[in-house]
């Protein structure tokens, strides 16, 4: 599973082929498309199709390419499970209670409220596993860390989300919710794991198939989270120095989580690809799960601004981690 699933993309051992990672300008480019060209309309309603069929598809061959034992280590893998999860709901709110603390007035109340938002969330799942697969890290363990992640998020973040924001709404999970995070994700892993003993081969002579999964995903996760915020008017509501200090402080957020994680992970003697897993899934937040959260958790508020933070930090661990992935991915085999 630590193989190079890319071929001949993956950067040669010790040497930058362009100083610019095309996938970056691709990210670029889907934002452009996004900006002058959002879905509107039906659009929106393909848009959504494309993405949790990419995403179903994703775990899909996922599940098809991981043979169960290799599932199993990775569950009982629980010194990194318990890491990432610290991270993800201990870690990150500790930050963001911080952060908010310093800021005091410099930003809008439901920007503050989003703020804090933002660290109760639970890890992404495609682009954490898709960032640990180009990365050539714990495939496995990043499977199961995020999407035990997302499972135990659906109940603890609007536990947290009430704890550490007492005048918000606050109300139970959604149980729609929970059914998507069942039919997108463990759906297709479990039909995957059947279609194994037909397709793994396959599979695992045509890698390049993958690597267009992973980084497809990824690109249609952007555009249709970028549309909705340009349909939506968020991006407009606020004036250019807001949006840049709401970056900023994002940028912080994800920098402390990345250097904590890092360090972490090697002071308790984790090998790189372990320490690869725990950097992305430990560091991502989950806009696909948060904006549905956001609007049962805050309703009455304005939502679009609560979510604000989120969407930037969403572009921004992204970007982030498209670099990230690329620097590992030219280490040297081991």
């Amino acid at each position: 599973m630590q193989a190079d699933i890319f071929g001949k993309d993956t950067p040669p051992m010790g040497k930058l082929r362009t100083l610019i990672d095309p996938y970056l300008l691709l990210l670029i480019g889907t934002i452009a498309i996004a900006a002058v060209f959002p879905a509107h309309g039906a659009g929106v309603a393909v848009a959504d199709v494309a993405v949790t069929a990419a995403v179903a598809l994703l775990f899909f061959l996922y599940g098809a390419r991981l043979a169960p034992q290799a599932v199993w280590q990775g569950m009982a893998h629980w010194r990194l499970q318990a890491l990432v999860f610290a991270s993800t709901f201990v870690l990150f709110p500790l930050i963001g209670l911080g952060v908010v603390h310093l800021i005091g007035g410099l930003v809008a109340p439901d920007i503050a409220v989003g703020l804090l938002f933002l660290c109760v969330l639970p890890s992404t799942v495609q682009s954490s596993i898709a960032f640990t697969s180009i990365a050539r890290g714990n495939v496995p363990a990043a499977l199961c860390s995020a999407s035990l992640s997302n499972l135990v998020g659906v109940a603890l973040t609007p536990v947290l989300t009430a704890l550490l924001l007492p005048t918000s709404a606050s109300g139970g999970f959604s149980a729609h919710s929970l059914e998507t995070i069942a039919m997108q994700i463990l759906l297709p892993f479990v039909a995957g794991q059947v279609a194994r003993p037909f397709i793994g081969d396959w599979l695992a002579s045509h890698k390049r198939i993958v690597s267009y999964v992973d980084r497809g995903s990824i690109l249609l996760v952007v555009y249709a989270a970028f549309s909705a915020g340009m349909v939506a008017g968020v991006w407009t509501r606020l004036a250019p120095v807001d949006l840049l200090i709401v970056l900023v402080l994002d940028l912080l957020i994800l920098a402390l989580v990345i250097v904590a994680t890092t360090l972490a992970s090697r002071k308790l003697g984790f090998n790189t690809e372990d320490e690869i897993t725990i950097v992305f899934c430990g560091s991502k937040k989950s806009m696909a799960s948060g904006i549905p959260m956001a609007t049962i958790l805050f309703a009455g508020h304005a939502v679009s601004l609560i979510v604000l933070p989120l969407m930037l930090f969403h572009q921004a661990q992204l970007f982030v981690c498209a670099t990230l992935a690329r620097r590992y991915a030219a280490r040297p085999e081991s």
